[in-house]
């Protein structure tokens, strides 16, 4: 039970610290409309629609938490932001409106001001807002009764507002949990039908890849036969191969996409990134020599990291998958895989100069099954490599300009294991 707790605190912690494009464009979003709300609705309650109570300086301190938050997309990886982004949360939604709820008599404006609050805050992650609301309420009750100790306070935890609150917490949390069991039911069912049907499939391909292999045998040797014939002959088996080694390939990706967070969870091997680089260039299914020509390696320097083998070798195929497909669409471009250990943080780059990512499509390239270009494939490579790496404490960042190039940067921590414990692989 203390193992799973420990575990389930970690998962937290790392998802805070390396929080999602979508968590990072939402604080964004709120730092900006509370940088103009603020200001905004003290002339509409100070002036328009008098309130019992205002507070400019408690709006002003209000706008300069917001400004880090609207350069959130900068400073989403710095180690800071974390404990920012609880803070700035705790005192612009709970805290605030909670204060300002009680400097008002809990009148109906501001009633309604808070229930929005909370909405708002509960859209955040669960364990996030839970924390937030707990510490902003409970600073803006004890300020308040600092400042009133005068049994007024009673009178207005009697007005008969939390159990709204309280419906409103349990209602948006409850939502967010049905489309994330809508998503991973999804997901679970094309896991159910691969794995029915993955035998049943694997089977025939591996028959269609060594009668393809056999005729390409007989064809060497057979009499009579045309050169020009048998070389086209040649090719058309070579494309029935290298389509078999596709099929396992997605039929692989499909079955681990469904089981990631389980085998994320199981004891980790030290790697090493040059060795796994090397061995998905030979495991790939290149067209043709030509197109494995498109590729190179650049090695600065070769580091070790924590991970599994499976799922690092299924990560490197879908991002060079990607990086080939990118190249096609322009009908242009290299690749270049750069491996650099000499950084503090070391880092692998995935670079193509393909078509690259349309800047309106970018945020949203690592949503499970978010397709771009739009019915390309199933819409689970970017997540599944999403959810691998931030297992393994990596950040993946994408950097594009269309019809440019393409960068996938994946930063890994500076290990802090003793590599002779463990045996590299």
């Amino acid at each position: 039970m203390r193992r799973g707790w420990a575990q389930a605190a970690a998962g937290w912690q790392r998802e805070q610290a390396h929080p999602h494009d979508a968590v990072i464009k939402r604080i964004a979003q709120m730092s900006w409309i509370a940088l103009v709300g603020m200001p905004l609705y003290y002339v509409v309650w100070h002036d328009w629609f008098p309130q019992p109570y205002e507070n400019l300086w408690l709006r002003l301190a209000g706008m300069a938490v917001c400004l880090p938050g609207i350069c959130a997309v900068r400073f989403a990886r710095q180690r800071w932001f974390p404990a920012y982004q609880v803070a700035g949360l705790t005192y612009i939604l709970p805290f605030f409106f909670t204060y300002m709820y009680l400097m008002n008599g809990a009148n109906s404006v501001w009633s309604e001001s808070l229930l929005i609050a909370v909405i708002l805050l509960f859209h955040f992650d669960f364990a996030l807002a839970l924390l937030s609301y707990v510490i902003g309420t409970s600073l803006a009750y004890a300020l308040y009764y600092v400042l009133h100790a005068d049994g007024t306070l009673v009178q207005l935890l009697m007005q008969g507002q939390w159990p709204i609150y309280l419906f409103a917490i349990v209602a948006v949390s409850l939502a967010k949990v049905g489309r994330g069991m809508l998503e991973a039911e999804r997901l679970a069912g094309m896991a159910a039908a691969m794995g029915t049907v993955s035998h049943e499939l694997r089977t025939p391909l591996l028959s269609i890849d060594a009668n393809s292999r056999g005729m390409k045998r007989l064809l060497q040797q057979a009499p009579g036969m045309q050169e020009r014939d048998r070389v086209a002959m040649e090719k058309a088996l070579a494309r029935v191969e290298i389509e078999v080694r596709h099929m396992n390939n997605a039929i692989d990706l499909l079955l681990l996409s469904s089981t990631a967070s389980q085998r994320t969870s199981r004891q980790r091997e030290v790697l090493s990134m040059q060795t796994m680089v090397k061995s998905m260039l030979e495991r790939y299914p290149f067209a043709n020599p030509g197109q494995a020509e498109l590729v190179a390696v650049t090695v600065r320097a070769d580091f070790q990291f924590l991970g599994q083998s499976d799922l690092c070798s299924m990560v490197l195929l879908n991002l060079l998958r990607n990086a080939l497909a990118a190249l096609q669409r322009a009908g242009k471009g290299r690749i270049r895989i750069i491996i650099d250990g000499t950084r503090a943080q070391p880092r692998l780059l995935f670079i193509d100069t393909g078509s690259g990512i349309d800047p309106a499509r970018q945020p949203h390239i690592f949503r499970r099954f978010y397709t771009y270009p739009q019915g390309s494939g199933s819409g689970i490579g970017l997540s599944f490599c999403q959810e691998v790496l931030d297992a393994w404490n990596v950040t993946i960042r994408c950097i594009s300009r269309l019809q440019r190039y393409t960068i996938f940067a994946l930063d890994f921590p500076r290990p802090v294991f003793d590599v002779t414990d463990f045996e590299p692989v």
